[in-house]
C-alpha cells in the first residue's frame, strides 16, 4: 500500500477497482447514480512498488506500456460518511 492510498482510507475512501475507458466512466457514473462520492486516483498513486517487498515488484507487469490509461475508482458515501 502506498501513502497515497493509506491517505484516501483514511480520508474514509474505499478501493473498488482499477480499469480504464469506457469502464471507467460507466463505472463513475453507476456508483454516483447509487449514492456514492467517486475518486479517480492515477494507477501510478497507488500501485508504486514496495522497494522492500519481493512480492511487490511486479504488481504493475499486466500494465505496462499502457499505465497512463489505467486509474483506480474510490468511493464513499456522500458526505464523507
Amino acid at each position: 500500500m502506498t501513502k497515497r492510498e493509506e491517505e484516501l482510507i483514511k480520508e474514509g475512501w474505499q478501493r473498488r477497482f482499477v480499469t480504464s475507458e469506457p469502464r471507467l466512466s460507466e463505472m463513475a457514473k453507476m456508483y454516483e447514480e447509487t449514492g456514492f462520492e467517486v475518486h479517480l486516483e492515477p494507477l501510478s498513486a497507488v500501485e508504486e512498488p514496495d522497494e522492500d517487498s519481493e512480492e511487490c515488484q511486479g504488481c504493475k507487469i499486466c500494465f505496462e506500456g499502457f499505465e497512463d490509461e489505467y486509474k483506480a475508482i474510490y468511493t464513499r458515501l456522500k458526505g464523507g460518511e
